[in-house]
């Protein structure tokens, strides 16, 4: 089962991917493009080039899953942008993805703060 906890690591891949790719692929594009390893458990976000459509590349100990959601209508908001490969969310701020939201100005609290 799939489950983002506020302990799951997110990377998003900044840069868009060809969605004809497949499990084997996207974990390749993880261990080359993000410099990362999809066995280590965390989520892998990829959109592909028009922004209509997000896939999630995630291995649970077990085996891969593979998440795909398509807009029906429009293209996705918010996206990161930079030289860097991959960019980092907490489990709340992909949700906010998911549903087409903007988490940079969602105004949430922060994941933690120092306790006194």
């Amino acid at each position: 089962m799939l489950q983002l906890t506020p302990h799951t690591r997110i990377f998003l891949a900044t840069q868009p991917v060809d969605f004809r790719k497949g499990i084997d692929t996207l974990a390749a594009v993880c261990r080359q493009a993000l410099a990362a390893n999809p066995l280590d458990g965390a989520v892998y976000v990829f959109r592909n080039r028009s922004g209509t459509a997000l896939k999630l590349l995630f291995y649970d100990g077990q085996g891969f899953w593979l998440c795909m959601k398509r807009l029906s209508q429009g293209r996705f908001r918010w996206w990161p942008s930079g030289p860097d490969a991959a960019s980092a969310l907490s489990a709340r701020e992909l949700a906010i993805v998911l549903w087409n939201g903007n988490p940079q100005s969602a105004g949430m609290a922060p994941d933690w703060r120092r306790v006194a």
